[in-house]
């Protein structure tokens, strides 16, 4: 036990004796750090989008809940399906039943452009009309601010998230389209989730607005139990008068939500490789000065028997050193600046917007301290290999 123990020695005084010096050096030390910390703060940063998108986007969705559309449709803006259609669905094995009739709500969605609180720029808002089944299918609607609109009156209410990035929300204003005005009556909340972006009225009135006679673009049905959609789904998509796609609206949510969390994803990546290219520059020059800084020690030592494998070590832990400092100060400003940050980005599925909140999860902070763990290695590689292999009387002559 004595070798394996002496060399750690080695490495511990080695690595004290580096980190000591580093007042001497505080301003390239300080470059380096700040280098790789903003490179933490930026990944972090813009992967907390993704994140917080996706899980908004998770958050619709409900294993008891499907959707219906017609057969090809990838969303609702390209779905169209008849009265007659949605009376059918409705009657589909499997769907949950109270008195009042089937837990099924046929559909309208259309888009209205509106500004944006913080910029005014104008942005597509969903605009969806519903049936009074809609909110014993979706049943974790609540109305949190006013009262719940008027059946058969053209009133609104606006989702917390709506209400929140777009201007003209709030509640006692009033909607102008076209003909029509829209008074705002309530804001409601849904737990978190994609229909907190949208504004919601009577179908029958949404229809006669955009003269879209009796006809719908979605049906969302509550199930029995999540095990009752192959029978629901095999019941339509055999039926012979029907054209319909049929699917879990946790799947619909999941493939609404893949372009733009893989988007912002790449885009993250690509920038944080950028910046981190610039980051390993500066901490080779960070460990390239303390090794120029401590010629003459790092051969003294050399000279007493310390080998050369403890100065590598040593100046590699130094490197990961500076570097996990640099991490966790970007990891706990990103999370600072980012978790929680309110903001409103563009579903390209329905080319609508969709409110969320970034999130900057323990699994993203853990991922940008391990970035810069690997900034610090690849910096202090070339350095630590420098170090141990000067000539140890060139090295003693050094000023």
């Amino acid at each position: 036990m004595a070798g394996p123990l002496n060399w750690l020695s080695q490495i511990a005084s080695v690595t004290k004796f580096g980190l000591l010096g580093i007042p001497q050096r505080r301003g390239s030390v300080a470059a380096a750090v700040i280098g790789i910390a903003g490179v933490v703060t930026v990944l972090v940063g813009v992967l907390s989008i993704a994140v917080g998108f996706l899980r908004v986007m998770r958050a619709s969705g409900s294993p008891d809940i499907a959707m219906v559309l017609r057969s090809g449709a990838d969303s609702e803006m390209v779905s169209g399906l008849s009265r007659d259609t949605t009376r059918i669905i409705a009657d589909a094995p499997g769907v949950a039943r109270t008195p009042e009739g089937p837990l099924a709500s046929a559909e309208l969605f259309v888009i209205l452009s509106l500004p944006k609180r913080s910029t005014g720029t104008d942005v597509n808002v969903p605009f969806r009309g519903v049936e009074r089944a809609a909110f014993r299918v979706r049943d974790r609607v609540k109305i949190v601010d006013g009262r719940m609109f008027e059946w058969g009156k053209n009133e609104v209410i606006v989702g917390v998230g709506a209400a929140r990035e777009f201007a003209g929300l709030d509640v006692g204003h009033t909607l102008q389209t076209g003909h029509f005005q829209w008074p705002v009556v309530g804001i409601f909340s849904t737990g978190g989730g994609a229909a907190e972006s949208e504004i919601w009225t009577d179908a029958t009135i949404l229809q006669g607005a955009y003269h879209r006679g009796d006809s719908f673009q979605s049906v969302y049905v509550r199930l029995n139990s999540p095990a009752a959609f192959d029978a629901f789904k095999d019941a339509l998509t055999t039926d012979l008068r029907l054209n319909v796609k049929v699917m879990r609206q946790t799947d619909y949510f999941a493939d609404q939500s893949t372009m733009v969390t893989k988007l912002v994803t790449t885009l993250g990546y690509i920038v944080a490789i950028l910046m981190a290219v610039g980051a390993v520059f500066g901490a080779l020059n960070t460990m390239y000065s303390s090794v120029s800084a401590r010629t003459r020690e790092i051969a003294t030592l050399r000279a007493l028997g310390f080998g050369s494998g403890a100065v590598v070590v040593s100046v590699m832990l130094e490197s990961i050193v500076l570097a996990l400092v640099g991490g966790c100060g970007g990891a706990a400003l990103a999370y600072v600046l980012f978790n929680g940050f309110q903001a409103a980005t563009m579903n390209y599925q329905t080319f609508s917007q969709i409110a969320f909140a970034f999130a900057v999860t323990p699994q993203l902070l853990v991922q940008g301290i391990v970035w810069a763990t690997l900034i610090g290695l690849l910096g202090g590689f070339l350095p630590a290999l420098r170090a141990a292999r000067q000539p140890i009387a060139v090295a003693l002559r050094e000023l």
